[in-house]
């Protein structure tokens, strides 16, 4: 009895190894047909049977195929490959296509059908070319057969390289393992002249077999010169548009520049105590912004201020807010455009406006309303942003990467890396350009422009050895690439640079804003040297008051009004004016007069921003969520299931 126990046993533990072996994915056997032609390509029949379980195989299989390899001297250059045909099981099987990084994808099967458990065996058949490298006494075939990229293991794998009549190969060797061993667990036979090959041991996922078949000197036809450079150009197409397309963008914004985008030569600057030509303070910042800072908050409140020491309105300061109140004083000059707007957006006599964040729809509104009074009046007039040519050298970088991408032969996933390297363009851009404005006052144009230029280049180059080393580390980038990819960052980052450079102002621009730094130059004296200055008005709450607004406008308010509370304690002042105390602004009585109006107009700008509220949310769906070595040569790839 318990041998007969012992029986059933040994036989329900056999089915049970049986079935585990049965269910397990994998690739039976894998055999190769290599025809060699006379014209030095290559038709290759692969025949791959593998056994499904619906795990990983559940509607078929697919296989990579670089559409790269490496020449005698080892470049990488592009080979050519067509795919034939696709067999499951001796019929026709549908199949589609996609691009990989370095290659494409074939994929054996359709979405519609799925497989059914068991043994199935596909065969594809391709044509490729660029596959034979040439030395000096022999030609070589070296050929990744399987690839290194299976995810299954193999438990076979033969080849058979078929070389044209009457040519019989001077060697053959054999490689196994994983990527870069130089193990040889296989056996080498010639059968009919034709190489073969077949491995002695199973293959883990990740394995491949490599073969190298020797070819005397002139067995196949060698390329001519003009398929030389055809192919030439070709490996290299990626190179000439990335570079040539950067050296192409530079000259037409270059061009572009010195027509249109130079600066005027600056006058003579001397220190000066009045705004040129009598202009408003929000013009004096729309002028020396090149458009209004802050975005166009700076400018509202120095003309606030302008108005409240006109005496046209009062000032408010709660802390939390802050009120403008129209007061019953009657116009007696014609407002600036800015200024007459926001004058009318208050109201007539006892009316205000709140600028808090209840009311910040209502300020964002009289701001815009503010700006575009200003911009209709003087657009144009100071200075041009050539905008014409900036969209020009936009619409010319769009078409070099257009064809970047389309001669180039990436892969989707490499636009990853292409993005980072505009990101980093568009950064570096910009922090050249933030210098380069902080560099505008004191320097000449031709300084700034060699600064900015400089400091651009030097740090992108730096940021692009860097980020290339650890591209081509982390990612499938190749190293040959990296020249494209910093010749697109150099497109973007002189996109970004000259977007700054193209503006440049009118004559009547250019004066103004010589007066404008005359101005500013005036308000950042040092009391000794203002003293030295002949003519210059004496200081008074009267004169601090008129400049106020401006250096607001300047973003000078601080040493302005320094200069004042040094004037203040001094005994020149006189008792009178230290008590001084102005009708238009109603704020906290503790400090002096310069204490709380100078921190009062540092803030105002601060102050209307925060009250704006912030742009609405976009919705989204509630679903949202240097010998021979295994995997050398052409050939290779690998491939799973799907």
């Amino acid at each position: 009895m318990k041998s007969l126990l012992g029986l059933f046993t040994a036989v329900f533990l056999a089915f049970v190894v049986a079935g585990s072996a049965g269910a397990e994915e994998v690739i039976s056997a894998y055999h190769a047909d290599i025809e060699v032609k006379p014209d030095a390509s290559l038709l290759v029949t692969e025949t791959i049977t593998v056994n499904a379980e619906g795990n990983d195989i559940k509607r078929g299989i697919f296989r990579d195929f670089p559409l790269y390899a490496e020449d005698a001297d080892g470049r990488r250059v592009k080979v050519d490959f067509e795919l034939l045909s696709v067999e499951r099981d001796g019929a026709s099987e549908p199949y589609h296509t996609e691009s990989i990084s370095g290659g494409v994808r074939i994929y054996a099967g359709s979405a519609e059908v799925m497989l059914s458990s068991g043994l199935h065996t596909y065969r594809l058949t391709y044509a490729t070319s660029r596959q034979i490298r040439y030395f000096d006494d022999h030609d070589e075939l070296y050929w990744n057969v399987t690839g290194n990229g299976w995810l299954f293991p193999i438990n076979k794998v033969s080849a058979r390289v078929m070389l044209p009549e009457g040519v019989s190969a001077t060697r053959t060797a054999a490689f196994t393992g994983a990527f870069g061993d130089t193990g040889s667990d296989a056996v080498i036979s010639s059968r009919q002249g034709d190489a073969y090959v077949e491995t002695t041991r199973r293959l883990g996922p990740g394995e491949g077999l490599t073969i190298v078949v020797g070819l005397p000197k002139g067995a196949v036809a060698a390329p001519s010169s003009d398929q030389t450079r055809w192919w030439w150009l070709r490996d290299h197409a990626g190179v000439l548009i990335g570079v040539g397309g950067l050296v192409l963008v530079f000259l037409f914004y270059f061009a572009a520049w010195r027509n249109v985008g130079r600066d005027p030569a600056s006058g003579i600057i001397v220190p000066r105590w009045d705004p040129p030509d009598g202009i408003s303070p929000a013009l004096v910042n729309y002028i020396d912004n090149k458009g209004f800072s802050g975005q166009g908050w700076t400018a509202l409140s120095a003309s606030a201020l302008d108005l409240a020491v006109k005496g046209y309105i009062v000032l408010d300061d709660f802390k939390q807010s802050i009120v403008l109140r129209r007061t019953d004083k009657a116009l007696a000059e014609k407002l600036p455009s800015g200024q007459a707007n926001l004058l009318a957006a208050i109201g007539g006599s006892g009316d205000s406006l709140t600028i808090d964040k209840a009311n910040g729809t209502r300020v964002q509104r009289v701001g815009q309303a503010f700006r575009e009074a200003i911009e209709k009046e003087h657009r144009g007039k100071y200075y041009r942003g050539n905008a014409g040519y900036i969209v020009g050298g936009v619409a010319l970088s769009i078409v070099v990467l257009l064809a970047l991408f389309a001669f180039g032969n990436y892969g989707e996933d490499i636009f990853p890396i292409f993005g980072v390297m505009a990101f980093v363009s568009v950064f570096l851009g910009s922090f050249a350009v933030k210098v380069g404005r902080g560099l505008q006052r004191g320097s000449s144009l031709i300084m700034r422009i060699l600064a900015i230029v400089a400091l651009a280049f030097m740090a992108f180059i730096a940021i692009a050895v860097l980020g290339g080393i650890l591209i081509v580390v982390f990612t499938e980038m190749q190293p040959e690439d990296l020249p494209i990819a910093a010749a697109l960052g150099g497109i973007v980052l002189i996109n970004a640079l000259f977007y700054f450079l193209m503006d440049a102002p009118t004559p009547l621009g250019r004066k103004l804003m010589d007066g404008i730094e005359g101005l500013r130059i005036y308000m950042t004296l040092a009391e000794k040297d203002r003293m030295n200055m002949r003519e210059a008005p004496t200081m008074s709450p009267q004169h601090f008051e008129k400049l106020l607004p401006y250096a607001v406008a300047l973003g000078v308010e601080k040493p302005w009004t320094r200069t004042f509370e040094t004037w203040l304690a001094t005994a020149a002042a006189g008792a009178a004016a230290a008590a001084y105390q102005p009708s238009w602004y109603h704020g906290d009585s503790s400090g002096g007069f310069g204490d709380r109006i100078g921190g009062f107009s540092s803030s105002m700008a601060s102050t209307i921003a925060s009250t704006i509220p912030p742009p609405p949310k976009s919705s989204s769906s509630g679903f949202s969520s240097g010998g021979g070595f295994s995997g050398g040569g052409g050939g290779g790839g690998g491939g799973g299931g799907w």
